[in-house]
């Protein structure tokens, strides 16, 4: 007889459980010169995320760090039903992990009013020390990963072994790209579908999370 294995969920912050893509909007909003090349130079893959984020912050003086913290915070639109895949998560006993490109100062409070324990978000730190703001790197890559990623997901994914887990990742960018390929599901949308299609990856496509709470409450009946 063999143990089913336990669900877990790796999910994304910035464009996922949020609607807009907060570290983009922060720095729209600020609107430095030059942060549209950086930020295209990401999306293009010509530069590493970790690169791209720490020069798009370093752009931005910690003078106006309580403005910057303060939009960071009060921009954030939640996507519809996502306290209901935390609550269904809760009671089918899904272990929930948020696994972000985003940074502490916004992920951590706007996270905190659903209950999410700071040991189950894995961002990226701040520091406001300086003249500009730095982009620390708490979750860098381990040996198995060579994109440079800053907050990189596939390391935390391996942390929780495929003999044990049914890893399941929900995400939209090219950030999630790489997890997606270990994942067992992929709950996709927006620039991470468009990837899956490219290699033909299995994945879901989502608008919502009441859509992702039906596809899992599917899954166990099947």
């Amino acid at each position: 007889m063999t143990t089913a294995k336990k669900r877990i969920i790796f999910c994304d912050f910035d464009g996922t459980i949020t609607v807009n893509d907060n570290i983009i909007a922060i720095i729209k909003h600020f609107n430095p010169p030059g942060w549209e090349d950086i930020a295209n130079s990401v999306l293009s893959q010509q530069i590493s995320i970790r690169d791209g984020v720490g020069q798009m912050f370093r752009l931005l003086p910690t003078s106006i760090k309580q403005e910057v913290v303060e939009y960071g915070i009060n921009n954030v639109q939640i996507r519809d039903g996502f306290a209901e895949l935390l609550q269904y998560c809760k009671d089918e006993q899904i272990e929930f992990y948020v696994t972000s490109g985003g940074i502490d100062f916004f992920v951590y409070p706007v996270l905190a009013r659903f209950g999410i324990p700071e040991d189950h978000i894995y961002c990226n730190g701040s520091d406001f020390s300086g003249k500009q703001i730095e982009i620390t790197w708490p979750h860098p890559c381990d040996g198995h990963c060579t994109n440079d990623c800053g907050m990189c997901k596939t390391t935390i994914m391996r942390r929780f072994p495929a003999t044990e887990f049914e890893r399941i990742i929900i995400g939209d960018s090219v950030t999630d790209f790489e997890g997606a390929k270990l994942a067992d599901v992929v709950f996709s949308r927006h620039y991470l579908t468009d990837k899956c299609k490219e290699l033909g990856l299995p994945h879901t496509e989502f608008i919502t999370f009441h859509d992702i709470v039906d596809e899992l409450k599917k899954e166990r009946t099947v």
